[in-house]
């Protein structure tokens, strides 16, 4: 039986009511089917084209003259629209773009303009120990042993004890060196031995492993748990090669302890497959498209 039954009517008006509700009932259906406008995506970057490649956004560049890249495809383009340099049969430029992405493309959906370059985004690492001072502050224990070979070969060693998840340098005494400059980091103060604090991260109870450190090692040390080995995120990082297509970028951040991926578009569908597959919140998905909103 139909759901929608009609109560015919004799007059005239009533046959325009009908025709009026045939209007909305078909109206209404074609609301209710209508594919959903696809999502806009915007980024800056170099694009660059070639005699290997047409028109690509490049994630990475290498800095040659001209220079060279690989990246997305993008539809649509046309250097005849845009400023741009050229040498070599090469052509190139930074330009904010904005398209739809297919999955292998990005197809224009506005003209071309110059790339909203702005300061580039701190990488937000915090290089501070994760250890209480120690009284009187972070001094060595050895001076003696307190040098660049020695550094060397503490993390030599680290790397071949059980648990080891990561190291890195400690220089927070540069804050406190009237003067210095962090924009000129090798400036006359910085990889001074004898006051950094060398980190060296463990899973389980990493203080189980400073007297084999303080064999080698005589400067500042701070032993600090961690969640994962480094061996472990090596493997998700090496296994995310084979398994994930479309990435750019692929790193393991040891201080935060997880991978860094770089991929063109970070959908709901990729983040679910990665927490699945390789374990929630060990792989950080990094878009290099960013969705625009309605």
């Amino acid at each position: 039986m139909n759901p929608w039954t009609l109560t015919p009517v004799s007059d005239d008006m009533g046959g325009i009511r009908i025709m009026a509700a045939l209007v909305m009932l078909a109206a209404c259906g074609a609301a209710s089917t209508a594919d959903p406008l696809p999502i806009r995506y915007q980024a800056d970057g170099l694009v660059l084209a070639g005699a290997e490649h047409g028109p690509q956004l490049c994630a990475g560049v290498n800095l040659s003259m001209p220079p060279q890249c690989s990246g997305l495809d993008i539809a649509g383009w046309d250097w005849d629209m845009v400023e741009h340099e050229a040498l070599r049969g090469v052509r190139w430029g930074d330009y904010h773009v904005v398209g739809t992405w297919d999955g292998e493309r990005l197809t224009l959906t506005e003209s071309p303009r110059p790339a909203e370059r702005g300061e580039p985004p701190a990488d937000g690492s915090d290089f501070t120990s994760p250890c209480p001072t120690p009284a009187g502050g972070w001094h060595p224990v050895d001076p003696v042993k307190a040098t660049d070979q020695a550094i060397d070969a503490a993390i030599d060693l680290a790397e071949k004890l059980p648990g080891y998840a990561g190291s890195w340098l400690d220089q927070g005494y540069l804050d406190e060196i009237e003067g210095y400059d962090p924009r000129d980091p090798m400036e006359g103060y910085a990889n001074d031995p004898k006051r950094l604090v060398l980190n060296l991260r463990f899973t389980g109870d990493p203080a189980v492993h400073e007297r084999a450190i303080r064999e080698v090692w005589g400067g500042a040390l701070c032993l600090s748990p961690a969640q994962h080995t480094r061996a472990k995120l090596h493997a998700i990082q090496r296994r995310m090669e084979k398994e994930i297509k479309g990435l750019y970028s692929l790193s393991t951040d040891e201080l935060a302890g997880h991978v860094d991926a770089g991929v063109w578009v970070v959908t709901p569908e990729l983040r679910r497959q990665v927490d699945e597959t390789y374990g929630a919140g060990l792989v950080v998905l990094h878009g290099f498209l960013k969705p625009i909103s309605p």
